[in-house]
């Protein structure tokens, strides 16, 4: 940000100083970013795999429903606990072996999981994975937010929700492939499987990622740092390296220390004694993993099929041909946050996401309400066709913004010092929240009706678009270091009567 400018509200994008020519995203970086990526690729297909492998545990095990429902959803919970301890982990072992711990993890739950002769090593392979699938969500938007150069960061850290998507969809042609093995071996291949990802990506990580630049610096590690900078920043590395070193003084000057050993220190600057920068970034980071889930799209994406029965699809091939659709719909959007999100910025591509999501929910809600008792066939075919259309739109929507943009933004706006335990916790949360909406939908629209359902899902979605409007400014363009004064700024220079974060 220029001196002396003026920065009255974060409502319009800042683009800051123009990134230089040896800024632009290497090939080099790219690579990187890919490799990193695998870790999303292999959670997607270890969160997909489960839905067609299931019968046949129950089959081959005699795995009850009550036993495999707890079994599915405790993924969730030991996700959590490996969202928390990821960010500990980055900080201490590096981001490099973040990403080669999260690989080995995957490894064992797999092939843990795929042996199982019993429910309790169900349980416990289940408990590796889970755990590795938290590191996964953390350590691959880390990574990635280190190692890019500011003009691509957007394009590369969308790389992994593609990745995601990716990787449930190749559980499910998995699944489809092995379904007419017997029951004993189907499962434990489909399963299995995902043993193979995590071996290539340990030995990219032992191999062929660097650390990055900023906990090299970090750890008094110039020199290595600057060997990486200058193939991923060209000309630029230089300066890039000066920035992080003033970045990395001055947290030591305001007591942060240079070294990540005190995690109390780091929790207590995050929750406990924030200064009012942080705080503002802790609740742009927060609030966004809340509105993403309260949106309602782990309800869509678990309970579609019992949507669509609610409008009267009731063929299983016209109810898997819409779950097909709503599939398609949010893994093509999610290409388009990968191009424009380094061009638009992240606010108008949030605010687009956030607004869409709001009017496809309210449109979702009319097309489920009651239809009168007397409705004719046409209006209820209106009904069914409104209903999937509505919930394409929804996923298409989700994916523009809310879906790939909040990990990006929030992997970026965080001070170096706490880059990692702040996107730990913000992944923690946004699970706790997936955890709520999934566990309580069913009991939601038998209370509410399924129209009123939905039209709480779009007055969450409504009120996430006011919250981006209100308190997000646009990090298009800017470098890492430069965040903590953003949002410094955006706090001291933002005029009354708009609201702030403080």
């Amino acid at each position: 940000m220029k001196k002396g400018e003026d920065l009255e509200s974060p409502l319009l994008p800042d683009d800051g100083e123009p990134a230089p020519a040896g800024d632009k995203g290497s090939a080099y970086a790219l690579v990187c970013a890919l490799l990193a990526s695998l870790t999303s690729v292999i959670y997607g297909y270890n969160r997909g795999v489960m839905s067609g492998a299931q019968k046949f545990v129950q089959a081959d095990l005699g795995v009850t429903d009550g036993q495999l429902e707890v079994l599915i959803g405790a993924t969730s919970v030991y996700s959590l606990v490996g969202s928390l301890a990821a960010g500990w982990t980055c900080d201490r072992a590096g981001r490099r072996r973040a990403v080669a711990l999260a690989a080995a993890m995957f490894l064992a739950g797999s092939a843990a999981t795929a042996a199982a002769n019993g429910y309790a090593a169900l349980m416990a392979g289940q408990l590796v994975a889970g755990v590795a699938c938290g590191f996964g969500l953390v350590v691959a938007p880390v990574y990635i937010a280190e190692i890019a150069p500011a003009g691509s960061r957007g394009f590369l850290s969308s790389i992994p929700e593609i990745a995601g998507n990716s990787g449930i969809l190749l559980s499910y042609v998995a699944d489809m492939a092995l379904a007419g093995l017997p029951a004993t071996l189907s499962w434990r291949l489909m399963i299995g499987i995902g043993a193979v990802p995590p071996l290539f990506l340990a030995a990219a990580a032992a191999l062929a990622m660097p650390e990055t630049p900023r906990w090299l610096v970090l750890h008094g590690r110039p020199d290595e740092a600057r060997r990486v900078l200058a193939r991923t920043s060209g000309d630029a590395a230089e300066r890039r390296l000066q920035e992080i070193a003033a970045t990395v003084r001055e947290a030591s000057s305001k007591g942060a220390g240079g070294e990540p050993a005190a995690a109390a220190g780091v929790w207590r600057e995050l929750l406990l004694r924030p200064t009012p920068a942080v705080r503002r970034v802790m609740v742009a980071i927060l609030g966004l993993q809340v509105f993403q889930q309260a949106s309602g799209v782990a309800a869509m994406v678990l309970y579609a099929p019992r949507v669509f029965g609610h409008v009267g699809i009731t063929s299983d091939r016209a109810v898997l041909g819409a779950t097909v659709l709503l599939g398609a719909a949010k893994t093509a959007a999610i290409v388009a946050p990968l191009f424009l999100a380094d061009r638009l910025g992240r606010r108008p591509m949030l605010l687009a996401s956030a607004g869409g999501m709001a009017a496809s929910l309210l449109v979702l809600g009319l097309s489920v309400r009651a239809p009168p008792p007397a409705a004719a066939a046409a209006v209820t075919w209106w009904a069914a066709a409104t209903c999937v259309a509505a919930a394409a739109a929804f996923m298409a929507t989700f994916s523009l913004g809310f879906g790939p943009v909040i990990s990006m933004y929030g992997s970026e706006i965080l001070p170096l010092r706490l880059r990692a335990q702040g996107t730990g916790i913000g992944t923690a949360v946004n699970r706790v929240m997936s955890a709520v909406v999934g566990m309580t939908f069913i009991s939601l629209y038998e209370a509410v009706g399924m129209a009123g359902t939905f039209y709480i899902f779009a007055a969450a979605a409504a009120a996430a678009w006011v919250f981006v409007y209100a308190c997000l400014p646009e990090t298009k363009g800017r470098s890492l270091e430069e965040m903590e004064a953003l949002f410094d700024d955006a706090g001291a220079k933002q005029p009354s009567p708009r609201p702030t974060l403080t």
